[in-house]
């Protein structure tokens, strides 16, 4: 037996079963329940008088803000733990994301710490993200250009 296999082997034993239909549901739950509370931030802010671009902008940039809060104070962590995949909803995901390295490395100082580490789990996404985008930006113009 090689070592890969025997390794698989001690992972699958020590690993807890996980029940995919559970964490499915508690993913959609969780999703669901953190877009509702997007979604009734920018009720509020449009019922304080607000245009509708503004008030989503504004419910956009509250999320973030309680994400970041939660992550802080460690909540975000638990909470995650214990509803899954349904936390990684963009907005509070992004936010846990660019937060969590931050807080990991504070004690190695602002410069090399934080400023050097802080996007060590989001710089990806917004590298693949902006090449994305600009990749399907082309398309779309060459596209309408020759259409």
């Amino acid at each position: 037996m090689n070592d890969s296999t025997s390794y698989k082997k001690m992972i699958k034993k020590h690993s807890p079963p996980s029940s995919i239909l559970k964490n499915c549901l508690l993913a959609f739950i969780t999703g669901g329940a953190i877009c509702l509370l997007g979604e009734s931030l920018a009720s509020i802010y449009i019922s304080l008088g607000k245009e509708a671009d503004d008030a989503y902008l504004l419910s956009t940039v509250t999320l973030i803000a309680l994400s970041a809060l939660a992550t802080g104070l460690g909540v975000f962590d638990t909470f995650a733990r214990h509803s899954g995949a349904g936390t990684l909803v963009p907005v509070t995901g992004f936010a846990n994301a660019v937060v969590s390295p931050a807080l990991d490395t504070r004690a190695e100082g602002y410069i090399l710490g934080v400023g050097a580490k802080i996007f060590t789990v989001a710089g990806p996404v917004i590298l693949y993200a902006t090449v994305a985008g600009s990749v399907y930006g082309i398309f779309y113009y060459l596209f309408t250009v020759w259409s």
